[in-house]
């Protein structure tokens, strides 16, 4: 038997990946805006690709502002360009 793979829709590209392939950014109960490593975080989530392009879009477009109904700060993205 096939094991099902789970997929996820990266907010920026719209495209849908293997969960692995993307990084999930957190709203925490508290407010505060996480990068989830592990993907298992309690908050409201949103998906990105593994790419500096996508990253560079986000932050331009604030689309995680809005996905995550708050207002993600430039640290977030500093990591994540990190992560790369």
């Amino acid at each position: 038997m096939i094991k099902k793979v789970p997929c996820r829709t990266c907010v920026v590209s719209k495209e849908k990946l293997p969960k692995k392939e993307l990084i999930r950014i957190v709203r925490t109960p508290e407010g505060e805006v996480k990068i989830d490593e592990t993907g298992k975080m309690n908050g409201r989530g949103a998906y990105l690709k593994k790419d500096l392009e996508v990253f560079n879009k986000a932050q331009k477009s604030k689309i995680l502002d809005r996905h995550l109904e708050v207002s993600v700060p430039d640290s977030i993205f500093e990591s994540l360009k990190e992560l790369l």
